[in-house]
């Protein structure tokens, strides 16, 4: 049994409340997402800083914990997170995450040691900074669902989803400006926003919305955790070589972590059945809206997820190059050059979110996926040496696909649940788009990598034998792991100087072989193969995602369209409207004066 309490409207404690609560709420989406991706732009300059080679075998895990963790931790635990802003009071917990996120900010940025021992204390506390961007993300939606009526949480949403994709496109912007100048800055320059939000959002927010009272799952917790993590840890694995092989997908404990994970995840969901307060509520999936939009959100992350990868290789390995910029200047150039995908998200989110409200959110969140599907078939016939007007054109046009997709569907999904469990509902929407986040890069990786080996290694043995490199040592070369080769592009590093690890080449013209030229060429033909295969299923993803918006919409009534006499409501009502409706009925009278909540009420 559960017992309902709820705080005091937000009109009683301040008639411009949202406004508050939308804009703490933003600051904490934003610095949480440029976090989540900062770093990717910064690894050069942060193992260089602490005196390790990302590219030695040794080091991969460093290297993908440092680029993953952060996505993992937020993926498993933001469920959890909503339950216990739902239980708790979702106010209170967003309060501690932007605590913990503040602190974790400020012990990465006073590093002071260097080794393998410096890269385990960024990656602990990066692990640690997803907590509190985990208790961010779980409650941010929920705090503004409360706070505003259902004909506004499209505007809403739309700006709070302008920050949680944006902040993710400048990380990698902010990253490129600041790592090279010294990597520490990437994690100081959150730590004033840090502490202003975390003041801010302790003596402004207030918990407006309904409160239940319930214990806590505490074996799904550990069930879903479990099984999350073995998936994620065994995608993360799988992009590694294992024995002769490119990839690690036949690895046992790769195979062993993705049955296992999935069946443990199986118990999860009996589990669920059975608990009194379960940690996922099951029935809501009953709910049209909410199934479709989750499952068109999931498609849309896997679709859009290895976007940012895929294109920081391209341009760092290939295109940067090829138009003159130095390997050490590309990670900075990248992100400069990714700015009109920001562009068209920003310009769009908010507008598609406040028609929304008017107009409805189906047409857009389809529109948008197959504006965004379009984008990627633009991505895979544009040539890899492309002329950067019509790149730009693509990304621009791919923002704005984003941009209608995101808003009205977060705001449908939110709409959809009832008032009393939109905690846990956003922690599931938003686990679903993290752990999306982690599967798309795995997959997209290893389509590019599927791709790239059919014709990479004879393309690299032949250019490397005609610029009188020795048959032995380019046959070895050749056969390295692929991985590897991205790796290199991916973190602005020069591949064939990385890979020729200055071996004695007496015939070889060395200076071409390292000059900007002669890698971007002879790997052109290859990565386009690979960008086919991985933009191709990018197109199924979104294609499918347009599809499940489609089924959006009421679907009869949901706990959330039951007014307050029992009946079902014409429309869905927020917490507000729920509220004025009985104090109309009441006569004027305030819910506080009508209902005794008890000694839980706060």
């Amino acid at each position: 049994m559960t017992s309902a309490s709820t705080a005091t409207s937000s009109t009683e404690v301040d008639p411009h409340y949202k406004w508050i609560a939308l804009s703490n709420t933003t600051l904490g989406m934003l610095i949480a997402t440029i976090n989540s991706s900062i770093v990717l732009i910064a690894l050069p300059d942060i193992f260089k800083g602490i005196g390790l080679n990302p590219l030695t075998p040794s080091n991969t895990s460093y290297l993908l914990w440092m680029m993953m963790g952060f996505l993992v931790v937020t993926a498993v635990l933001v469920v959890a997170f909503g339950r216990l802003g739902d239980m708790f009071g979702r106010a209170r917990m967003y309060n501690m995450g932007f605590l913990i996120f503040t602190i974790s900010s400020i012990f990465l940025a006073i590093t002071w040691f260097d080794g393998s021992g410096a890269a385990i204390w960024l990656i602990v506390w990066r692990v640690i900074q997803g907590v509190g961007g985990a208790f961010l993300m779980a409650n941010s939606s929920a705090i503004l669902t409360d706070a505003f009526p259902a004909h506004q949480r499209g505007l809403a949403m739309g700006i709070n989803g302008v920050a949680a994709i944006a902040g993710s496109f400048l990380g990698l912007l902010i990253g490129g400006v600041l790592a090279p100048i010294q990597w520490h800055y990437i994690f100081l320059v959150s730590v004033p926003f840090g502490l202003v939000g975390t003041v801010w959002a302790y003596l402004k927010l207030r918990d407006t919305g309904v409160r239940t009272k319930a214990k806590m799952d505490w074996w799904g917790n550990l069930t879903f955790a479990v099984g999350l993590i073995a998936i994620l840890i065994a995608i993360t694995y799988g992009i590694q070589p294992y024995g002769d092989s490119n990839m690690g997908w036949t690895n046992p404990w790769v195979l062993a972590g993705l049955i296992g994970g999935f069946a443990v995840l199986c118990v999860f969901l009996w589990i669920e059945t059975k608990a009194a307060s379960p940690l996922f509520d099951l029935t809501l999936f009953r709910n049209r809206s909410f199934t479709a939009g989750n499952a068109a959100n999931l498609m849309a992350s896997i679709g859009r997820g290895g976007l940012q990868f895929i294109l920081i290789i391209w341009l760092q390995g290939i295109w940067l190059p090829q138009h003159g910029y130095d390997y050490s200047q590309t990670p900075l150039w990248a992100g400069i050059y990714m700015v009109p995908m920001t562009i068209g998200f920003l310009l769009v989110a908010p507008v598609s979110g406040a028609l929304s409200d008017k107009l409805g959110t189906k047409w857009f969140t389809t529109l948008g996926m197959l504006i965004t599907a379009g984008t990627f078939v633009a991505l895979i016939y544009l040539p890899v040496d492309f002329a950067y007007p019509a790149f730009a054109v693509v990304l621009l046009v791919n923002g704005i696909g984003m941009g209608l997709f995101a808003s009205p569907n977060r705001a449908e999904v939110m709409n959809s649940l009832p008032a009393a469990s939109r905690g846990s509902g956003a922690g599931m929407m938003t686990t679903f788009q993290n752990a999306a986040m982690v599967l798309s890069i795995g997959l997209f990786f290893s389509l590019m990598i599927a791709g790239l080996s059919s014709n990479l290694p004879d393309a690299m043995f032949s250019g490397l034998t005609a610029n009188g490199v020795p048959a032995d040592q380019a046959d070895t070369v050749a056969h390295l792991p692929t991985v590897g080769i991205l790796f290199a592009a991916f973190l602005g590093y020069n591949p064939i100087q990385e890979l020729l690890g200055g071996a004695n080449m007496p015939g070889a013209d060395v200076n071409h072989l390292t000059g900007l030229d002669f890698f971007p060429h002879l790997i052109s033909d290859p990565f386009a193969d690979g960008l086919a295969a991985a933009f191709w299923f990018a197109v199924v993803c979104c294609v499918l995602g347009a599809v499940f918006s489609l089924f959006t919409g009421k679907s009869g009534a949901t706990q959330s369209e039951v007014d307050v006499s029992g009946g079902s409501a014409p429309h869905r009502e927020s917490v507000g409207e729920e509220l004025a409706a009985t104090e109309s009925m009441a006569g004027g009278e305030s819910v506080s004066e009508l209902v005794d909540y008890g000694d839980e009420a706060k």
